[in-house]
């Protein structure tokens, strides 16, 4: 399995920025799609993961603020960001699994939001 985000970039406290990740090679094994971030000086951390029922979890930290869009039949997963922290500052990273709370089976090459305050 292979992802590859899209998306990041600069923008302002209170803001929004959508980012989308593509699925491909084999992914029928994929169940859940979803969202780590990684800021500096801290330890990654799941922001967002959608399975392929549609139950979503979102991070304390985000909810209400950012929402997971997906589209499994093309394999695609969004992050939908709004009312953007400088805290939210970090690089985020597309992630799938074939079992949730498993170790996950692909990871996107990373993609950078800074927000400004």
């Amino acid at each position: 399995v292979q992802l590859q985000a899209s998306g990041g970039g600069l923008v302002e406290s209170g803001g929004s920025l959508n980012l989308s990740c593509q699925a491909s090679g084999t992914i029928y094994g994929i169940n859940a799609m979803g969202w780590h971030r990684q800021a500096p000086g801290r330890e990654r951390e799941l922001v967002a993961i959608m399975n392929n029922g549609g139950r979503i979890n979102y991070a304390d930290s985000v909810k209400g603020r950012f929402t997971i869009p997906r589209d499994k039949a093309k394999m695609t997963a969004f992050l939908q960001m709004n009312s953007l922290k400088p805290d939210d500052t970090a690089v985020y990273y597309c992630t799938a699994w074939r079992v949730i709370n498993s170790t996950p089976i692909a990871w996107g090459q990373g993609t950078l939001v800074t927000v400004s305050s």
